[in-house]
């Protein structure tokens, strides 16, 4: 006889095929995006800080509408907080639509607030959501199951951007020698080709607009499990009291900031320590391809494993081998260190569900709230990649301009990310021994 608890219950498995769907929408919306910094800089000729505005803008969305969100689905339900979610990330896409009309920076940063406006409703809701949808004993699991069609969205994300986007803009022509043609043009040769390219940014985001748009009216067509609160009423102050005095929540919250943190900075800069090794722009994407496919092999992996290996113990497992990695980053020369670097995605794939999973466990209906303080800390991707940035400029604009430690500062900046994954693995370790002493 098999008592092993059930992962996914029959009759739920189309919900939670819809709601793991959306993992792949908010993945895909996260990896288009990140290559729009270099193209907006481009069109727009803007300076680096200007261009940061785009993840500013991205990382803010989710920061702001967190709380809220969680305010929502609390007075309301799962599903409701779902069609909310999908409402806004379409109108912030479709709004690239007359951004590009009328070629404004600050419009397009306005979609891209209002779009992650939405991704933060999906992610508050679908998590908790996945989680609910089935036994606790395997809700981590579950979570994990889901999680590994992120990265599937984020590869055609990047994939879009690359063939769709970048290598259709005009102002990235080169002359005969390779260099831009665009910074030499006058403003009227100028004006028609930054037209053009902000034409070309704009029509991804309007498709991506219509498909959640389709998805918004599937789900509100098909029949999805109830979780709500038996009463509408919301008790802020006593929950709030509840969960900041749950220790794996506090701490779990603190680590997915990390986690987060670690994985825009080591995504991030992957670009600039290829440079560092001589490898050109166009080259070094298909590093970052690399290091998303080995993160969904990742993912894939953990959910098998999370059948036989508890969920604290393998998170400290992954937590070492990050560590292990990154020190290869660091410290191993040429593109052995790359490698390394790639490597480190495997690691980091079971990192964000995992703590996800342990942050609320047991915590019933607060994890509505709890959810939103754990997609509040993806606000570490905004933070720690601008530290790593400081580090690059400590010898000048270039990626190997001083020595620190006998390695060049884009490997040793490599220590925040390292840093990082230890703040995760002592979190593991302290479940571990929690969960081991009860």
């Amino acid at each position: 006889m098999n008592n092993k608890p059930t992962l996914i219950p029959k009759n739920l498995l189309l919900p939670f095929i819809l709601i793991t769907s959306l993992f792949a929408l908010w993945g895909f919306a996260n990896d288009i995006t990140n290559p729009m910094v270099a193209a907006f800089k481009r069109v727009l000729e803007l300076n680096n800080v200007q261009a940061s505005w785009v993840q500013l803008a991205f990382y803010g969305g989710y920061f702001t509408m967190a709380l809220p969100a969680a305010f929502f689905i609390k007075k309301y339900s799962y599903k409701t907080g779902i069609l909310l979610g999908l409402g806004l990330y379409a109108f912030g896409a479709i709004l690239f639509y007359p951004a590009a009309a009328f070629e404004s920076y600050g419009f397009f940063l306005a979609s891209l607030y209002i779009l992650t406006f939405g991704l933060a409703f999906l992610e508050t809701t679908a998590n908790p959501y996945i989680l609910s949808m089935g036994p606790e004993a395997t809700a981590t699991q579950r979570l994990n199951l889901s999680q590994a069609f992120n990265p599937m969205g984020a590869l055609a994300g990047l994939f879009v951007a690359k063939q769709f986007i970048l290598n259709q803009l005009q102002s990235n022509a080169v002359d005969d020698e390779g260099n831009l043609i665009y910074s030499t043009l006058d403003e009227a040769s100028k004006a028609i080709i930054r037209t053009n390219d902000l034409m070309v940014i704009r029509n991804p985001y309007v498709m991506l607009g219509l498909v959640v748009l389709g998805m918004f009216v599937v789900i509100a067509l098909v029949k999805m499990p109830e979780s709500k609160d038996s009463s509408n009423k919301v008790d802020f102050g006593p929950t709030m009291k509840r969960l900041f005095k749950n220790r794996n929540f506090v701490e779990g919250t603190l680590a997915q900031m990390f986690y987060v943190g670690a994985q825009i900075m080591v995504w991030t800069y992957i670009y600039q320590y290829a440079e560092a090794l001589g490898i050109d722009n166009a080259s070094a994407v298909n590093y970052g391809y690399a290091a998303l496919v080995v993160f969904l092999v990742g993912r894939w992996v953990c959910t098998f494993l999370l059948r036989y290996v508890s969920s604290s113990k393998l998170l400290a497992i992954f937590a070492v081998l990050a560590m292990g990695f990154t020190i290869g980053a660091i410290f191993i020369p040429g593109i052995t260190g790359l490698y390394s670097l790639v490597g480190i995605s495997f690691a980091m794939s079971l990192m964000f569900p995992t703590i996800y999973g342990i942050a609320l466990e047991g915590l019933g209906e607060d994890s509505k709230f709890a959810a939103a303080f754990l997609v509040m800390a993806i606000v570490g991707g905004a933070i720690m990649p601008t530290l790593q940035g400081m580090i690059l400029d400590w010898g000048g604009t270039g990626y190997t301009d001083i020595t620190i430690m006998g390695v060049s500062e884009v490997n040793f900046s490599f220590v925040l990310p390292l840093a990082c994954f230890l703040m995760v693995f002592l979190f593991a370790v302290r479940v571990k021994n929690l969960s081991t002493n009860q």
